[in-house]
């Protein structure tokens, strides 16, 4: 299957990095490699784009979508682990990365991923293929306490309890091994007229997949890791999908800008707050009307961007 992904805020985006044609650039989602594109025909041959997924599919359809460039890096790996990856090839600042976080279009398209509600597949959800914990195994093994929690904290669903006691009920009969077999469960735990809103298992999938893949927990050390590795003047560019990412980056960017949080009744600062530059955006930038009418995922899209000063 192509790999197709149109790129969100892609214009915003690349104005928010504010492009050295020489500098060093991070793509740290390549993806389909539609924001890389742009990256790059803003760039001199001297100047280089390192584009890092963990999903191998991903990379191979990059690295044909980016075959007219020839100062590009790919590499297998996770942007959580950015410093490290930098450290291995030999690069010890950059001036600008971009993280479009969340699933791409083409995993959502690609039915045997396990990502999409829609028909029947096995529950797999992994952006790697070579980690071990899958979406059915969370559904199969996590205790129904675990189940609840994740599905409303990571897919703000009001009814998780009921869905999480109607899984561990269906497992005890069978194993749940398909993405079908998941939406009726979800479906059979919604009372039809509170079926509101769009799809009623969208909200529970988001939840899994968010914890098969570790999306929420590392985000604030990630963003803090990201601002640590960017040259004086380098730019980050974060665009979140649903708001504990935007949460979790906002809270970074605080933290980065230097924001005290001391209680307000000791006499000074003792939590270290050091300013290492500032919010380019205090509100997050969001899609046009014309783009949110194009493309449906850019609805909920915002962009962050941070500026290093130090």
């Amino acid at each position: 299957m192509e790999f197709k992904h149109k790129p969100v805020l892609l214009n915003e985006s690349i104005e928010g990095l504010n492009i050295k044609k020489d500098g060093i650039y991070v793509d740290g989602t390549l993806g389909g490699a539609g924001h890389s594109k742009e990256i790059l025909r803003n760039l001199s041959d001297k100047g280089i784009l390192i584009g890092i997924d963990r999903d191998e599919e991903a990379l191979k359809a990059a690295k044909h979508n980016l075959s007219e460039f020839k100062n590009v890096k790919y590499i297998h790996g996770n942007h959580d682990d950015i410093k490290e990856i930098l450290e291995d090839i030999g690069i010890e600042k950059v001036d600008g990365i971009l993280l479009d976080l969340g699933v791409s279009s083409y995993q959502l398209d690609e039915r045997n991923r396990g990502f999409s509600y829609l028909g029947e597949n096995e529950l797999d959800m992994r952006m790697d293929k070579n980690q071990t914990l899958t979406a059915k195994t969370i559904v199969n093994t996590y205790k129904e306490e675990d189940l609840a929690n994740i599905i409303y904290e990571y897919g703000e669903e009001k009814f998780s309890r009921s869905i999480a006691k109607n899984i561990c009920i269906y497992r005890k009969q069978k194993e749940i091994e398909t993405t079908k077999e998941l939406v009726e469960i979800i479906e059979n735990s919604i009372q039809k007229s509170k079926q509101n809103g769009g799809h009623p298992a969208k909200k529970t999938f988001q939840a899994i997949r968010i914890e098969v893949n570790n999306e929420i927990k590392p985000l604030e050390k990630t963003i803090a890791d990201c601002i640590d590795v960017l040259a004086p003047e380098g730019r980050l560019c974060v665009i979140t999908f649903h708001s504990l990412e935007d949460r979790a980056v906002k809270n970074a960017f605080n933290k980065a800008k230097g924001i005290c949080t001391c209680p307000k009744d000791l006499p000074y600062c003792v939590c270290g707050a050091k300013e290492l530059g500032k919010v380019v955006n205090k509100k997050p930038i969001i899609a046009s009307k014309e783009e949110q009418e194009e493309n449906t995922r850019s609805k909920s899209a915002k962009l962050r961007i941070f500026e290093k000063i130090v």
